[in-house]
């Protein structure tokens, strides 16, 4: 049995050494060592030995099975290592080469729209103001001059969750609620960019979804030449000092007098074209001053307060600056429409 063990263990030594691939290296491990291979054979045939030679092989067949296991884990170990330097040397890169182009994103063209708007009021002195896209139905309508039945309320078709919460359909809310917390007792100059919702058909110029970005100033002598000055700064600084605007009558229920304003189209310089239709305006927002029925719901007194209000879509903002055709543009992320204004 002895004689056996040593040959068993210079077989499989010649194995090993022979195994050229891991694969063949473990195919040798069952053959010497697994459950029926010879060594273990060997072992269970220890009964038939006296009680003296039983330690002794014993300790000779353990002796036996650490050297192959010792030798086949030295040769897997380099069989490993092998396998990684010719690994290396497939995989191998030239890091000299130019590295792959990053794509770098930029802001959304509505995003850079509302931040030049911020940025150009908060350098008329507006702070900015933002409040909840969930709002109440007193702080959309009533709170600023619209009672449950008046009919203006048609005019903006809702989302009602229930009978008195809505998805806001303008910023106003905001004025509201700012007004509210300064308690009648202290001027208000803030705008207030958001996004609103209103159930509209889609379609090249409307959306059920849409950004406003409104403005509120409430002071003492606040007239309407304040407003007037202020969105003439506004269409110069946005659109160009060659730019001319004129306010038309309108009716909103929350301002009194109301107006729309237009500015001269820039394609035809007020000669009259396709673009402004042959009048040689645009339209671009609304606005008037603050009614005074808004304003003594907010706390303040009427006869001491008066202020002006108004509201404009970047959207539309954004269309007539860069010639955008169709509003669903700004919602369908199409990156080769959003790419081209990274830099806007």
């Amino acid at each position: 049995m002895k004689e056996r063990l040593q040959a068993l263990k210079e077989e499989a030594l010649v194995k090993v050494e022979e195994a050229s691939t891991l694969e063949a290296l473990q195919q040798v491990r069952v053959s010497y060592l697994g459950k029926k291979g010879p060594i273990t054979e060997v072992l269970r045939g220890m009964g038939k030995l006296s009680a003296e030679e039983r330690p002794v092989i014993g300790d000779l067949a353990n002796k036996v099975r650490e050297a192959i296991a010792s030798q086949l884990d030295e040769k897997k170990a380099a069989l490993e290592a092998k396998a990684l330097d010719e690994k290396l040397l497939t995989e191998k890169i030239d890091v000299t080469l130019p590295g792959r182009p990053v794509q770098v994103g930029g802001p959304h063209l509505l995003t850079s729209i509302v931040e030049e708007i911020e940025d150009l009021f908060i350098g008329m002195g507006f702070e900015v103001r933002e409040g909840p896209e969930v709002e109440t139905d007193y702080y959309n309508f009533e709170a600023l001059n619209l009672p449950k039945d008046h009919p203006a309320r048609d005019m903006q078709d809702s989302f009602y969750i229930t009978e008195e919460l809505l998805l806001r359909t303008h910023t106003s809310p905001v004025q509201a609620r700012t007004m509210l917390e300064y308690k009648g007792n202290k001027p208000v100059k803030m705008i207030c960019p958001g996004k609103v919702y209103r159930r509209d058909t889609d379609d090249a110029t409307h959306s059920h979804q849409f950004t406003q970005v409104e403005g509120l100033y409430v002071d003492k002598d606040v007239r309407m030449s304040d407003l007037k000055g202020v969105l003439n700064q506004f269409a110069k600084q946005f659109f160009g000092e060659e730019r001319e605007i004129r306010l038309r009558p309108s009716f909103f229920p929350f301002t009194e007098p109301s107006v729309e304003m237009d500015i001269s189209c820039k394609v035809c310089h007020g000669e009259g074209c396709s673009v402004c239709k042959g009048t040689g305006w645009i339209e671009i927002l609304g606005g008037g001053m603050v009614h005074p029925d808004v304003l003594e719901l907010a706390g303040y007194d009427p006869k001491i307060y008066s202020g002006f209000a108004f509201g404009m879509g970047p959207e539309r903002i954004a269309m007539l600056k860069y010639g955008v055709d169709d509003i669903r543009h700004f919602y369908t992320n199409d990156v080769r429409f959003l790419k081209q204004y990274h830099k806007a």
